[in-house]
């Protein structure tokens, strides 16, 4: 696990860092603890001019935009009010991206993309819940759109610990590089003074 390079023009891409999540039970990090390296990593994004992108799910209230399929899991029914609000924590700021998806990854069905290239973002950092969810979905479709990916494993959790290991040690290796909040805060000082 190391990050070595940062490119030039570099975005921070939260996922799913909102009220019904963060408060979930998770493994091996709490949320709190993903929280706070995200929002540390942010600002100090937004303190270089770098694009932050603050990654939301959200559902209709009838549920017509959930994706269609059949699955094991359970996951409808009815979430409480506010539930798919961006913590205040990272929520505010001007310049700010806030991208809503309605599936596990940021890329499909969103602008996401095309709001990354405007900005001629040519790598992407990713932080947030869940590991084996949203993250990792994310950073495949990042990896498939031609992005160098970078993964930072302890702003990132799961509701499994199981899976976010399986994540970290056998997915991200083939998508990106994986390090620290304190690796890439010290690579960001060095490239981006």
């Amino acid at each position: 696990m190391a990050l070595t390079a940062l490119d030039p023009r570099t975005a921070l891409v939260v996922i799913d860092l909102q009220a019904g999540i963060v408060a979930a039970p998770t493994a091996p990090h709490p949320g709190a603890d993903v929280l706070a390296r995200s929002a540390e990593i942010a600002d100090a994004f937004r303190a270089r001019d770098l694009p932050v992108v603050l990654v939301r799910v959200s559902f209709a209230p009838d549920f017509a935009d959930v994706p269609p399929g059949r699955t094991e899991a359970a996951g409808g029914g009815a979430r409480p009010d506010g539930w798919d609000v961006i913590v205040p924590e990272l929520s505010g700021h001007d310049g700010d991206i806030t991208v809503t998806k309605h599936n596990w990854g940021a890329f499909h069905g969103t602008d996401l993309d095309v709001q990354l290239r405007r900005r001629g973002v040519t790598q992407i950092v990713l932080t947030g819940i869940a590991t084996s969810i949203g993250v990792e979905s994310t950073a495949r479709a990042a990896h498939e759109h031609g992005y160098h990916v970078s993964l930072v494993a302890d702003a990132m959790t799961d509701l499994d610990g199981e899976a976010h290991r399986n994540s970290i040690e056998r997915i991200f290796p083939r998508l990106g590089e994986t390090g620290t909040t304190a690796e890439l805060l010290e690579l960001l000082a060095k490239t981006h003074g």
